[in-house]
């Protein structure tokens, strides 16, 4: 699987996440219900400079020439899709109730099978009579109260790595590109695969607890998710049992603090090439008048890296190691409301060994960026910025890519 081909399909669902917090759009009061409004709208000018001489990379996320063109621009998404989400919440015998509808629109065209082309085997993606498409990414309900805590249902973010692409500065930015940008996907990478692996949406079912001296706890079981070398060779067996996260968060003034893991047995063709996954992250960060520090490290066993389950085993049994970091520090000038201005950098590295016995010497062995950013609230809603990101790809045998890209635009939350 190609480095672009590895980008283009975990960016379609890429990152994303959450807008910066702000007050709802819109709030409706109907009988014993209300109803809220709220997203983003974002586009940014990104422009390439890929690898010109690549080598192959398994799973690299450094981008490379296309077509023997170095170079590349778009006028795309960041690591955040546009967003727009409703809910409806009500108290109804004691309980609290809420509903939620995430949707996520991009703008670049993204869908091979438009309905305009008529051709959904040309693979062109940036041409006339494109379309982009809907990403319906949430889609749960809530109820409990203060005193049971909360059980949530449905589709929505995960709990492993969830902190460290929510706190990653580039959320309403680019960070790391997405390939070369002569075939744009729908979202950047930000710093995924690059520090973290990707939390990802999937329906599951959590319990969190009330809060408890500043500490809160959520367990649930997740629909079972195919390892990618499955998936691509058709062998996709199904999985008997759900999969397991959890997360344990502490608040206090301006420190946070989270640990959360994620587990699950693989059925594979044959007894043989079962294998389970397990992996944890800890981290947190913290505020001290406009200076904030972040930091997360993760250790797993058969999940792979960029995306749950991609490159976990070597499709014979053998799980993977993986692990990585994303460390941050940012400070605002200005205070935090409107004419204030936010600079950072951050870097991150994911890497990945190969199972025991396994010989592989293309496959990804180490994925690296580091991002700097400033970005200034020209109002509370309305953020205009600009990044460079240096992104490098180094391969099991030591062969290296190596890309970067820059970025400007702006981004509305509401």
């Amino acid at each position: 699987m190609t480095p672009q081909r590895i980008g283009l399909s975990l960016a379609a669902a890429a990152a994303a996440a959450l807008a910066p917090t702000a007050l709802p759009a819109l709030e409706l009061t109907a009988g014993e219900w209300k109803f809220t409004f709220s997203g983003n709208v974002n586009a940014h000018y990104i422009y390439s400079s890929c690898e010109d001489e690549p080598v192959a990379i398994t799973g690299g996320l450094a981008c490379v020439a296309a077509g023997g063109e170095d170079s590349s621009s778009s006028i795309s998404n960041g690591l955040l899709p546009a967003a727009l989400s409703l809910s409806a919440s009500t108290t109804q015998g004691g309980y609290d109730i809420g509903v939620t509808f995430g949707l996520y629109p991009g703008i670049s065209t993204n869908d091979t099978g438009s309905p305009n082309l008529q051709d959904s085997n040309t693979g062109a993606l940036n041409t006339a009579l494109g379309t982009t498409s809907m990403d319906v990414r949430q889609v749960f309900l809530t109820f409990g109260n203060d005193r049971m805590g909360q059980f949530k249902l449905g589709r929505d973010l995960g709990l492993f790595q969830a902190d460290a692409i929510l706190f990653d500065m580039t959320i309403p930015g680019v960070g790391s590109g997405n390939g070369n940008y002569a075939t744009p996907a729908n979202t950047s990478l930000g710093s995924i695969g690059l520090g973290y692996i990707y939390a990802d949406w999937f329906a599951q079912i959590n319990y969190t607890t009330p809060d408890i001296n500043g500490f809160k706890f959520t367990i649930g079981i997740f629909d079972p998710l195919e390892p990618l070398v499955q998936s691509l060779s058709g062998v996709n067996v199904p999985e008997p049992t759900p999969g397991i996260h959890g997360k344990i968060s502490y608040t206090r003034d301006n420190w946070y603090f989270s640990a959360s893991f994620l587990t699950m047995e693989h059925e594979g063709a044959t007894d043989a090439s079962d294998f389970d996954s397990f992996g944890f992250d800890i981290g947190g960060k913290v505020t001290f008048q406009g200076l904030e520090v972040m930091a997360y490290y993760y250790d797993a066993e058969g999940i792979g890296t960029t995306g749950l389950f991609v490159f976990s085993d070597d499709g014979l049994g053998g799980e993977r190691d993986s692990d990585g970091f994303i460390a941050q520090v940012t400070y605002t000038f200005g205070g935090s409301g409107a004419g204030s201005t936010k600079v950072g950098v951050n870097y991150g590295e994911s890497n990945l060994d190969l199972a025991p016995g396994e010989i592989n010497p293309t496959l990804v062995k180490k994925n690296s960026k580091y991002t700097v950013g400033v970005y200034h609230n020209l109002t509370e809603n309305l953020t205009l910025l600009a990044e460079f990101s240096d992104t490098r790809a180094k391969a099991q045998n030591g062969l290296k890519n190596d890309s970067s890209n820059f970025n400007i635009g702006a981004f509305v939350s509401f």
